[in-house]
């Protein structure tokens, strides 16, 4: 059986819609109203945020809050890192994306030697940077950052030096750039990203699987070939943002695509994927209650967890 360790970080500077950081606040809501003492089980750690930057006037437009996002990457990596080190499981509860980088970090930080693989379920690439950002908006880049990629080849602004600066901080954390590489890397229900993306992701020939595809194969099918995909990995770190769900669900975060996977198939995946030992850190994300009808997404995020804990305690 594995010690679970509860992380939350309710941090919603990378967001470009206020309200994530509400959102592991409605995941406990959630569990209130499915009568359910599930957050009185675990340990927790609540992460410190620079959320009252929100108030204050943006430094760096092609990184928007980027020094905030420099310390909340040194507090969840070494929240995340620790955890790892003292035999723990985490599991990350975050407000925006943005910090997923972070929590990257914080697995290599604690298992240096690893060779660890992502399974990124989300409508985003996240593989934007300073240099092709249309927003600024940083949860939109955390892989980029875990890649240690600028995309250059691509790029439409010219950010200032203290950007780069801090942006290489970031790619830098741990000391450990690249901290993945793009073999090694899965992404399910991507269908939303823009043409720099997608020429990252075509240059770097990233595996990708369509909602369309679980539907028509199967969760159990899906989750097969993926682990034999990335069969060599040590460690293999699984992150959920709620926006792969169908935009006709998925009302409660904060970028809504059509045509996404179903609660129900994502459910399943997750719990699949949560039965192989070599998943060492679950993070779901992007939930945002003040988008949302009756608290919905939050309640399919509490399943989704819940299921993939109970699996943990079994396995």
């Amino acid at each position: 059986m594995k010690n679970i360790k509860i992380i939350e970080v309710p941090s919603e500077i990378g967001a470009g819609t206020r309200g994530a950081s509400l959102g592991v606040e409605a995941i406990k809501i959630a569990a209130l109203d499915f009568m359910s003492n599930f957050f009185i089980h675990f340990p927790s750690e609540k992460i410190p945020t620079e959320n009252r930057l929100l108030h204050e006037p943006i430094e760096s437009p092609y990184a928007k809050r980027v020094k905030g996002m420099y310390t909340m990457y040194e507090r969840v990596g070494k929240a995340v890192s620790d955890t790892l080190k003292n035999s723990f499981f985490p599991v990350v509860l975050s407000g925006d994306h943005a910090t997923a980088g972070a929590t990257i970090a914080g697995i290599r930080m604690a298992k240096p030697k690893s060779k660890l693989g992502v399974i990124w379920i989300d409508a985003h690439a996240d593989l934007h940077t300073p240099y092709t950002t249309p927003s600024g908006n940083m949860h939109g880049m955390p892989m980029a950052i875990s890649l240690g990629m600028d995309n250059k080849e691509c790029a439409v602004h010219k950010p200032d030096s203290l950007t780069l600066d801090y942006w290489n901080k970031l790619k830098n954390i741990g000391k450990i750039c690249p901290k993945v590489s793009p073999d090694d890397i899965v992404y399910i229900s991507l269908r939303d990203f823009e043409k720099e993306e997608k020429n990252l992701l075509d240059r770097l020939g990233i595996k990708k699987i369509s909602a369309k595809e679980v539907r028509s194969k199967g969760a159990e099918n899906i989750v097969r070939s993926i682990l034999r995909y990335l069969s060599d990995c040590t460690d293999i770190y699984l992150s959920f943002d709620v926006d792969c769900l169908d935009a006709s669900i998925s009302k409660g975060t904060g970028t809504p695509v059509g045509n996404g996977l179903r609660e129900r198939e994502a459910e399943d995946l997750v719990s699949k994927f949560m039965q192989n030992r070599k998943i060492c850190c679950l993070e779901i994300t992007e939930v945002n209650p003040t988008l949302d009808k009756e608290n919905l997404m939050a309640e399919i995020a509490f399943n989704i967890l819940q299921r993939s804990v109970n699996i943990l305690m079994m396995n």
